[in-house]
């Protein structure tokens, strides 16, 4: 049971058997659907926010070292009733359809410890389309606001959830298909492993320890030459997202 108090955003609906973990993710919502859903969806995340105040982040992975915009203020936050786990199938950033990478989401239960970032009012709508685009391309996640705790008090924060019967969720896999994935895994942002490494690398500059990241990490692959030396996908995840893709 999820102790924090919170507005979920979107459910979507699966039958009871969508979710087998280990299994690839396939898109359930045709391109018309889609379009009416994730305009629905920006329209109840942003009526969650008063306008001509500032609006807050939660950042819990990519977000804290790769935001993909200015944020005049960020703090270390913590959010309770959420853990971050690299648990979401990535067909775009991370992986391809071929290959499938594997990014953090959060997961229901526990806490989690992070960064929230503060973007003011005045030009908000050009930031906030790019973050939208980043982190929604196919409805995957469920954006909810959430209160996190600073050293300077709390603040009311989007969080990017993931619930576990979403087909986009991975669940537990062997250490093989770990070591497979974290080897042969990219997507037009780098490889999956790198997107472990610099997550791992960022939260340790907190102070931050996350022990499922750690033993993660050591199933990575060491061969960065051929990391560097591969050619990353093309990147049209925010021009014409196709049913395939994900984050």
């Amino acid at each position: 049971m999820v102790s924090q108090t919170a507005i979920l955003l979107h459910k979507p609906s699966h039958s009871a058997d969508s979710h087998h973990p280990g299994a690839y993710p396939t898109d359930t919502h045709p391109p018309t659907s889609k379009l009416h859903h994730d305009g629905a969806l920006r329209r109840q995340v942003l009526a969650g926010w008063t306008p001509g105040t500032d609006f807050w982040v939660f950042a819990y992975a990519s977000l804290i070292w790769n935001p993909g915009f200015d944020s005049p203020e960020r703090r270390p936050a913590r959010l309770h009733g959420y853990h971050r786990a690299l648990k979401m199938w990535s067909r775009v950033h991370r992986g391809s359809p071929e290959n499938p990478g594997l990014v953090c989401a959060l997961l229901p239960g526990g806490s989690c410890q992070g960064m929230v970032l503060r973007l003011p009012a005045q030009g908000l709508e050009a930031v906030f389309d790019a973050l939208w685009q980043r982190e929604m391309p196919t409805l995957s996640y469920q954006p909810r606001w959430l209160r996190c705790f600073t050293a300077q008090g709390p603040v009311r924060a989007l969080a990017f959830t993931l619930a576990p019967h979403s087909p986009s969720y991975a669940g537990s896999l062997h250490p093989e298909q770990y070591r497979q994935i974290f080897a042969q895994a990219r997507g037009c942002s780098g490889s999956c492993a790198d997107y472990l490494r610099h997550t791992h690398d960022s939260l340790r500059a907190l102070g931050v320890l996350d022990a499922q990241l750690v033993r993660l990490l050591a199933l990575t692959e060491t061969n960065t030459a051929g990391d560097a030396a591969s050619q990353w996908l093309p990147c049209l995840l925010y021009t014409s997202p196709s049913p395939r893709d994900c984050s």
